[in-house]
């Protein structure tokens, strides 16, 4: 896949950075619990529309996982670093990416209620083609799992939250989230259920209709803070 050339941005808003300390708890043994149960279901998602290229953005502290997901087609798979997202570019928000050209966006535990994530929803949307499809990993703030990641920085949204803001991007969420991952004890459990329940994760699909269910914000393409790898 094409990138753009180096163009420095050191202006950069903090309020669309990634938070990094938050990010640092998924490499602990307990957070890796929570991405390793997720690998199967983010690897069937990136298979979904294999004619298409897909977008995945995982926390940094996936990047030693096995990525076996990235076999899957043609994609981009960036983690979070600090102010930036790094992989096979090196970029922050807006993304270097043009309109309507992926199928799949995957947004792995790399976003939180904010005006951050009100930019990075709108800029998956923009990014989505006709009918792509849209998957958010957040941590379910009822389980039981939550005390593993108590003062970590760690924040958990139920999937209210994040339906509100999917459709104020123009995307249409799916009425039941998939619980998935472990409930109290530390360990790999890929097995889903409908609605988070007491699962540690739960995973949202939002799709992107060709009339928006509401008006979408206003999404101009910038080019900038990007750089090759």
């Amino acid at each position: 896949m094409a990138t753009m050339p180096a163009m420095p941005n050191s202006g950069q808003s903090k309020a669309v950075q990634p938070d990094a300390t938050a990010h640092a708890w998924f490499a602990t043994q307990p957070g890796r619990a929570v991405l390793d149960s997720e690998a199967e279901m983010i690897e069937h998602a990136l298979g979904e529309r294999p004619a298409q290229p897909w977008l995945w953005l995982a926390p940094a502290s996936s990047a030693d996982q096995d990525a076996k997901p990235v076999s899957r087609g043609r994609g981009l798979r960036l983690t979070s670093d600090g102010p930036e997202w790094r992989g096979a570019v090196r970029c922050g928000l807006p993304l270097p990416i043009a309109s309507e050209s992926f199928g799949t966006v995957v947004l792995q535990h790399v976003i939180r209620p904010g005006a951050a994530s009100e930019l990075l929803l709108d800029e998956c949307a923009r990014i989505l083609s006709p009918s792509g499809v849209l998957w958010l990993f957040a941590l379910n703030p009822l389980a039981p799992y939550r005390w593993r990641w108590r003062h970590s920085g760690v924040k958990a949204s139920e999937p209210l939250t994040w339906r509100r803001r999917l459709r104020t991007a123009g995307l249409a969420p799916a009425p039941i989230s998939q619980g998935i991952g472990p409930r109290w004890s530390v360990a790999t459990d890929s097995g889903t259920q409908d609605g988070p329940g007491l699962r540690a994760a739960y995973a949202l699909r939002a799709d992107k209709r060709t009339i928006p269910l509401t008006p979408i914000r206003n999404r101009g393409l910038r080019l900038e803070g990007v750089s090759t790898a």
